[in-house]
């Protein structure tokens, strides 16, 4: 269907939404809506009187004040006439207490270009971004707190999904939202609700990058992680920053940058001291220090860290990538102590992790870390003789279906490391190399930036 044709007083969203008019037409005072539209929508009452069907006279009467000494207003009562008056208007029915008037259900015809975020929603398959637009859509404004709290949501369930959920789902659905919120970022709202999409737009953009960089889009995530952290500048939003900073260093971390790491560390800290990405900031950094074999400084800073967490409350979702919880601690350590050649503990820390990283049905709810602590665990066997279960564990880790390429290789690097100076002749060994060389042949791809 075609959409239908606008009427000379039709009511423009930002009318609609004031609180004064929404209440005028709630109570069916229609007088009142009358007098408002021409003061703050400009509709002079001949507009009202030919979109209505009534004499511009009798407009002029239901729209006068009622303090003006002339005695109470007209007011419209008959049903039929309620209808013309919102169908004239354009006022959503539910606004009136009415059903959905005709016009409402008809759809604009197809366009060939974005102009409206539900279009851009429908195109690209967003899901949980459409609640927040027919949010929007039912008090016809710009945006609304209904719609916020919907975006707002549609993140927190990204983020909780990050942990196992794949990485190419995840990379669409993100991007859809980046979609959604920066087009609503061009209409009308006020100084509060533009900075609260301007939060939301800094935590996906922060998810964009972790999520590009699992899947080996190294340029396109240090766009994302670059955005998110000019957005937690502009916004004034230390975690927003803080987390930039932590994924700065996880950057740096897997691309064994130590000195660009230890100074991401620092400007984390800088950034927010309040929040649980302190705790990661701190676990970066014992990860590196161990790579650069200070066992002082690893120590130092697992305590630092644990304190922190320590400090925090037990969070409600621990599944949430950006909230840190004391179950992960073990994958810390576990790192931490395979590095420094202390596989006894390494491999008690591995045990736990997979441990905590499997629901109660045997499903991996972590898959990620779990992935890591097998190869914690194979580079303790390969360190102990063990060379069949050294490669076992390390090939089920690297057929994971969910996985962060750099951190996973990272540690798959250490145990083909291990295996190729324990046991060169093996052809076991030679083959895990291989395995490992093929991932990192297929990552090497061109990617767009987003």
């Amino acid at each position: 269907m075609t959409e239908a044709a606008p009427t000379p007083a039709a009511l423009p969203p930002h009318v609609l939404e004031r609180a004064d008019v929404r209440s005028a037409i709630a109570n069916h005072d229609f007088g009142e809506v009358f007098r408002l539209a021409k003061i703050h929508g400009n509709i002079s009452y001949a507009k009202i009187a030919e979109a209505v069907g009534y004499k511009r006279e009798h407009i002029g009467k239901m729209a006068r004040p009622e303090t003006d000494g002339k005695g109470a207003r007209p007011r419209i009562t008959q049903f039929h006439k309620i209808l013309e008056v919102v169908d004239g208007l354009r006022i959503p029915g539910h606004l009136a207490g009415v059903a959905p008037r005709p016009w409402e259900l008809e759809r604009p015809a197809r366009t060939t270009h974005l102009e409206d975020p539900s279009t851009l929603i429908s195109q690209g398959g967003a899901g949980i971004w459409d609640i927040a637009e027919m949010l929007r859509r039912t008090e016809m404004s710009s945006i609304n707190s209904a719609a916020l709290e919907s975006i707002e949501e549609g993140i927190d369930q990204l983020a909780r999904a990050y942990p196992y959920a794949d990485a190419d789902y995840l990379h669409d659905r993100t991007r859809n939202g980046l979609q959604y919120v920066t087009k609503q970022l061009e209409g009308r709202m006020t100084l509060r609700q533009h900075r609260e999409l301007l939060v939301d737009t800094g935590w996906l953009f922060l998810l964009n990058a972790c999520v590009q960089y699992d899947r080996g889009q190294r340029e396109a995530a240090n766009l994302s992680k670059a955005a998110a952290l000019r957005i937690g500048e502009e916004a004034g939003h230390s975690e927003i920053k803080a987390w930039a900073w932590e994924i700065e260093a996880w950057f740096a971390l897997t691309q064994s940058r130590w000195q660009d790491m230890l100074d991401a560390v620092e400007a984390g800290h800088t950034a927010d001291q309040t929040h649980s990405v302190g705790v990661q900031l701190y676990a970066h950094k014992a990860r590196a220090a161990a790579r650069m074999g200070d066992a002082r400084l690893v120590r130092q800073s697992l305590d630092a860290g644990r304190a922190r967490l320590d400090r925090l409350p037990r969070p409600d979702h621990p599944e949430h990538h950006f909230i840190i919880d004391p179950d992960k601690w073990d994958f810390y350590e576990m790192d931490a102590y395979r590095l420094l050649g202390d596989d006894e503990r390494a491999a008690t820390h591995a045990r736990s992790v997979i441990r905590i990283s499997t629901g109660p049905d045997g499903t991996e709810i972590s898959p990620m870390r779990a992935a890591e602590a097998r190869l914690t665990l194979g580079v303790a066997a390969a360190r102990t003789g063990e060379i069949e279960e050294a490669i076992g564990m390390g090939t089920t880790a690297l057929e994971a279906d969910r996985k962060s390429l750099p951190s996973l290789l990272l540690v798959a690097d250490e145990l083909d490391k291990e295996l190729r100076a324990r046991y060169p002749r093996e052809a076991a060994a030679r083959d895990f190399h291989e395995q490992i060389m093929t991932i990192k042949r297929g990552t090497a791809r061109p990617e767009l930036p987003f």
